[in-house]
């Protein structure tokens, strides 16, 4: 049997981790465990000379085993199994134990958090003695790519894509393309023409010959795995059957329908309008009351459905720099009117938009402040001797003062919300959805258009509201992570999978219940659950609900998941 032979690194994180936890006493104890060859501490392992460190350990100690304390697994672990790669040593035979989030950042007692990192690293090293050699695998990849969505972002990564040489389907459930963007007038700060920006690439995309289009068309069904999926989609009542290798999840979002929030009368006082009702009398440029007279006093009400317990808990982050180019808009069509806006925070995030904000304030706007979670501002019919069509009441925050605001047409900046059939096209393509159902990306920072499906992406605001540039960033972004796989030919697909004992199956099929991936199917003929590698990802689902046992999960076996707990366990309680 092969000596195990167990190298430790303890990683300072700057003073991330060193700060609060002794990296030196803790390496001088890990040299002291069973098979730990050599333990070192070093400032940044991540780092290239870090990895260069590690590296040329491997090779100087014959270490067979490698113990990294540091962050997040989820952050670098692929790096560190990346230089185990090159050192010529299985990637798997590798264990990472999180000091960083899971002990620095949560204490403030230096002692104990060093006895905490030791036990981390304990239990890591007491793993790392059973863990097995896994062989990496790849799949074909289909060039062609299926787009869910023909707003500004379906749009920009069907030609980034198209544009390379590669097959796209761009599936878009309404008869037009171009999404919300379509129904704007003008974009913030710059006040340019969204139809300008927007028309000559629902043009290239029309006249590409490497993009289908599908209108009034819905994704019925999506199946297969990562550089080989296969979807029905039904347009006008006919079905087609695609072929494809990577999806791209573009479906956008929806405005916040008003009407249940009492206080603004929407539905029930014709002076009161959504943002987007305002956005059709702007490109017609006609603003006018339903008498067909110019509004003397516009109120702009912001975050209507956003950031309340009641609606939407979420800023839509779009809204004020939105309620200023209305302004600005509306003080050129409409000199002599009087404009209030009416908000909670002024939130006017993005390259140019605070500078916005500042040139805003300076045309004759009225800015007043409401309390967004308990007082709203209430919209009422004006009496005939207040010479304007309705009335706001509202306790204003910066003068602390209870006051009215006349208004002839009040418009509601309405919150974005997800749509209504994000929860249907997550089933179809295997992802997940936050508790606001927007798609929830596979990491916020380093992987933030992937998700936990492979060959699976999201972009644009079905992720979260977005501006138009943020959005189509994003479908570039996605558009060159297809291609890249595309260019490669193959893709490396998880390893760490589950695996059936056929023996020991009673095919009661609790497993395919269960399988977030729809990755196991029952044999008939052997009467036994069968595992689907490609589309497993190893959560271990299955293996923790099967009643005989019958199911391993690869890298996470009982014997080293067991270990780590032992080695936890053991660890003396008093100080390093």
């Amino acid at each position: 049997m092969e000596e195990i032979r167990i190298g430790v690194y303890i990683c300072w994180c700057g003073s991330n981790i060193a700060k609060m936890i002794d990296v030196q006493q803790i390496a001088m104890e890990a040299q002291k465990l069973p098979d730990v060859v050599m333990a070192r501490d070093y400032k940044y392992m991540c780092s290239d000379p870090g990895q260069d460190t590690l590296i040329g350990d491997i090779k100087k100690y014959k270490l067979n085993r490698v113990v990294v304390g540091a962050c997040s697994p989820r952050i670098h672990e692929p790096t560190f199994r990346k230089a185990l790669e090159q050192a010529d040593l299985n990637p798997y035979y590798f264990q990472m134990a999180n000091i960083r989030e899971q002990d620095s950042w949560v204490h403030i007692d230096r002692e104990y958090a060093s006895l905490k990192a030791f036990s981390l690293i304990k239990a890591a090293v007491n793993r790392v003695h059973f863990h097995e050699a896994l062989e990496k695998r790849f799949v074909d990849v289909n060039p062609a790519t299926l787009i869910i969505g023909g707003g500004i972002s379906g749009i920009s990564a069907a030609l980034e894509i198209a544009n390379a040489g590669k097959q796209v389907y761009l599936i878009e459930k309404s008869d037009t393309l171009g999404g919300i963007t379509a129904k704007l007038d003008l974009t913030f700060p710059d006040l340019e023409s969204a139809h300008q920006m927007l028309n000559p690439k629902i043009g290239q995309v029309n006249n590409h010959k490497l993009i289908e289009i599908y209108l009034n068309a819905t994704v019925a069904d999506i199946s297969g795995y990562v550089g080989n999926f296969q979807s029905k989609v039904l347009q006008n009542g006919q079905e087609k059957e695609l072929l494809f290798g990577n999806i791209i999840v573009a479906t956008g979002l929806q405005a916040f329908n008003p009407a249940s929030i009492t206080e603004y009368g929407y539905g029930k006082l014709p002076g009161v309008i959504t943002s987007l009702e305002l956005e059709k009398m702007l490109m017609q440029g006609n603003v006018v009351t339903q008498q067909g007279k110019e509004p003397e006093n516009i109120a702009i009400i912001h975050c209507v459905g956003s950031r309340n317990s009641k609606y939407h808990p979420y800023c839509s982050r779009m809204c004020c720099n939105t309620a200023l180019k209305y302004s600005n808009q509306l003080r050129s069509m409409l000199p002599d009117s009087n404009i209030y806006e009416l908000y909670a925070d002024m939130r006017t995030y993005g390259k140019g938009c605070e500078e916005f904000y500042s040139e805003s304030s300076q045309r004759k706007i009225l800015f007043l402040m409401f309390d967004q979670e308990n007082n709203l501002p209430k919209i009422s019919r004006a009496a005939e001797k207040d010479q304007a069509e309705m009335i706001i009441t509202m306790h204003e925050k910066l003068s602390g003062e209870d006051i009215e605001v006349p208004a002839d047409m009040v418009i509601l900046m309405t919150a974005m919300e997800a749509q209504t059939d994000a929860k249907e096209i997550a089933r179809h393509s295997g992802i997940s959805l936050c508790g606001n159902d927007f798609f929830i990306e596979k990491h916020p920072k380093l992987d933030p258009v992937a998700t936990t499906t492979d060959g699976v992406y999201i972009v644009g605001s079905c992720q979260s509201p977005k501006n138009i540039p943020e959005s189509i960033t994003q479908a570039k972004a996605a558009g060159a992570r297809v291609l890249a796989g595309i260019a490669a030919g193959k893709l490396e697909v998880e390893a760490t999978t589950a695996l059936i004992n056929e023996e020991v199956c009673c095919g009661c099929q609790t497993c395919i219940m269960v399988c977030p991936y729809t990755a196991i199917h029952f044999d008939e003929e052997k009467h036994v659950s069968v595992i689907n590698e490609t589309l497993c990802k190893g959560c271990g689902t299955c293996g923790s609900t099967c009643p005989t046992g019958a199911i391993k999960s690869r890298h996470f076996t009982d014997t080293q998941i067991l270990s780590q707990i032992e080695g936890l366990l053991k660890t003396e309680k008093e100080p390093i």
